[in-house]
């Protein structure tokens, strides 16, 4: 689980182009824009600890994307010449937006690869036929991420809740059993070495007959732990060289997010997955204003994307 023994410096993250110490703030430009998210809406089925969404079955702070207000983006999209190859869906559960088996039929219709990012719980067992028909449509255009937090059953619930294993193996075998594109997200709070790691879910993968590859990263995605409250150093614009990442690298350098807040006229759109609350990080109601660079001032920009090396996007 965090560690927040090491609390925030206050001062840290407060100036969206000075650091703390006075140094220039990191930022990232928008190189080419190559997948596109929306998020579906805050709302899940289960609550985890440490949700850097706050998802639960009572948080809807995010409204439900609508296949309508989807529709726009692609068309906006098309008539813009852009040439996003992925379309991928978050949340919250996606599988709890009552369009989105027809959302993720529009974009597969529009020859985009898309992505579903799932516990593969109830959710998404109430939709099986109708993704079994996407499937036998589309193909291996679609992939379903499913989280899985742990190789052993204690420790996946002791973040999913009680009960939260048998569900979630069930949909993974269900997509493994009719052949779907598919992929694991598992997370690093364990004090656990990633070789323990990737050798725990190999074995787990074996014992289920999934066909996810433990040891290729694009398939068992291992994500970095997000504390807002823990302290993490600031990047600043000597940080690519002294770390040897390139701003091009990072996840809002190819990506954009669609959200719509509640009670909100319209959505909105914003650099990446990570940053659905913070309004300062809002680029516009269209894509079209969203070229402009970000500014790396949020702790998650840090710990998960320039030190952690991750990205929620689907390569």
């Amino acid at each position: 689980m965090p560690d927040s023994s090491h609390a925030l410096d206050p001062r840290k993250f407060q100036d969206p182009f000075v650091t703390a110490d006075g140094q220039q703030r990191a930022v990232v430009a928008l190189t080419h824009l190559t997948t596109m998210w929306f998020n579906t809406g805050s709302l899940c089925n289960i609550t985890c600890v440490n949700c850097y969404m706050d998802s639960s079955p009572k948080n809807d702070a995010l409204a439900y994307i609508t296949l309508a207000e989807m529709r726009t983006y692609l068309d906006e999209i098309d008539a813009g010449h852009m040439q996003v190859e992925e379309i991928a869906f978050t949340g919250g559960e996606p599988f709890m937006n009552p369009d989105i088996i027809d959302m993720l039929g529009e974009a597969l219709a529009r020859g985009y690869r898309v992505l579903v990012l799932s516990n593969a719980m109830k959710p998404m067992h109430q939709k099986r036929a109708r993704l079994l028909d996407l499937k036998q449509r589309f193909g291996k255009a679609l992939s379903i991420r499913v989280s899985v937090d742990h190789f052993t059953r204690t420790k996946h619930e002791d973040v999913r809740g009680k009960d939260s294993w048998p569900p979630m193996i069930e949909g993974l075998r269900w997509l493994a059993e009719n052949d779907f594109s598919m992929a694991v997200a598992g997370r690093t709070c364990w004090d656990e070495p990633e070789t323990l790691g990737r050798a725990g879910y190999r074995a787990l993968f074996a014992e289920e007959n999934i066909p996810v590859d433990a040891d290729d990263p694009g398939q068992l995605v291992l994500f970095p732990e997000m504390d807002t409250n823990a302290d993490v150093p600031e990047i600043t614009v000597h940080c690519w060289d002294i770390l040897g990442v390139q701003p091009e690298s990072m996840m809002c350098a190819t990506s954009r997010m669609v959200i719509k807040r509640k009670g909100a006229d319209k959505p909105v759109v914003v650099p990446c997955t990570l940053l659905p609350y913070d309004t300062a990080f809002e680029l516009g109601h269209e894509l079209a204003q969203s070229s402009k660079a970000v500014n790396l001032n949020h702790p998650h920009c840090a710990k998960f994307c320039v030190l952690g090396g991750a990205s929620c996007s689907p390569n």
